[in-house]
């Protein structure tokens, strides 16, 4: 088997995913004539012309653009299942799918309608494709903290359906101890935590999401190898990384693949997985990913099992269903084993 079909077929968990930032061109455009919305692009060439970032900023300026079409709960279904039925085919096991309410409630739209058109896909999902997958509820760290707490509010009678919070949007100048409070209040709550830090922002964001919003994973995290005192804490306890290559080459976290350090977190013994972000916008779903981060960095096979193992260790799923899964990863890694 050649290595490529080998990572094609590679049974992969995917924990770092903005449910509207798979939002692809076609269904931009579809939603956008159905709730007759007007774009700002003449045709479906012009967005992708348009998804030419410099920083996290400019990205997130026609992010937000483009949800301006999500109004309808059949909107959110229909984007939810376009992102499922497609990592279905790159043989996504388990998804932990972050969703922005705020993105949504600001321009009018009921927290309900976001979120049981989200649920609704998540269940038929799980029904036709055999895709597990959670919900994660991402405060926007530019907004204040008291509009996070007010979306914490509107979450509680939906608990059943969202098994974590987190923090992202943009990072620098919006430190992760300003949500102290709210991630307080959802650990009590019952809510499981995760927070992106270390990506534009410095290591100490890092400690400030462990330490003050006591947080399972860290999303993003890569700039952790500038601070040792952060390595050895993160070796100690296996604290998840979620790292999004492709993700970090449009934004020009690195220069180049061949720079990114995903490897090096690897070598440390780091709980390192491999993740798209939004992959409407960076060029690649999840197979994308593990194609250009083994093309680049020269992984090997027991590297990007480590990966794959790493991303099943991470999940939010119950224990029962971790060893399904890697009972299936091992079975493949012995194929490939044997194929070469």
């Amino acid at each position: 088997m050649q290595l490529r079909q080998w990572i094609e077929q590679l049974p992969k968990v995917e924990l770092h995913l903005h449910i509207e930032g798979s939002l692809e061109p076609e269904l931009m455009f579809a939603l956008a004539q159905r709730n007759g919305v007007k774009l700002p692009f003449a045709s479906i060439e012009a967005v992708r012309e348009a998804y030419n970032f410099h920083n996290l900023q400019s990205f997130l300026d026609i992010y937000y653009q483009g949800a301006q079409v999500l109004l309808q709960e059949q909107d959110f279904y229909d984007l939810a299942w376009a992102y499922l039925t497609r990592v279905a085919t790159q043989q996504v096991r388990h998804v932990e799918i972050f969703f922005d309410p705020q993105t949504h409630t600001d321009r009018g739209v009921p927290f309900e309608t976001v979120i049981t058109g989200l649920h609704r896909a998540l269940q038929d999902a799980e029904e036709q494709l055999g895709i597990t997958a959670r919900l994660i509820l991402c405060f926007l760290r530019h907004l204040s903290a008291e509009s996070a707490m007010q979306t914490l509010e509107h979450a509680l009678p939906f608990k059943d359906k969202i098994i974590a919070v987190g923090l992202d949007s943009s990072e620098l100048g919006h430190p992760p101890e300003k949500f102290t409070a709210v991630f307080d209040r959802a650990r009590a709550e019952g809510f499981l935590t995760v927070a992106h830090a270390g990506e534009e922002g410095p290591p100490d964001y890092i400690w400030q999401a462990l330490n003050l919003l006591k947080v399972s994973r860290i999303d993003h995290g890569v700039r952790c190898l500038e601070d040792a005192k952060l390595v050895q804490r993160l070796q100690a306890s296996r604290l998840p990384l979620t790292v999004c290559p492709l993700s970090n080459m449009k934004l020009c976290v690195f220069e180049a693949m061949s720079q990114h350090n995903l490897k090096q977190l690897l070598a440390a013994g780091l709980c390192v997985t491999v993740n798209s972000d939004d992959p409407a916008y960076f060029g690649g779903y999840m197979t994308e990913n593990y194609l250009a981060v083994q093309s680049a960095l020269n992984l090997t096979v027991a590297e990007l099992v480590q990966l794959a193992k790493n991303g099943i260790e991470a999940s939010f799923l119950e224990p029962a269903a971790k060893q399904r899964l890697f009972d299936e990863l091992e079975q493949h890694a012995t194929q490939a084993v044997e194929a070469r």
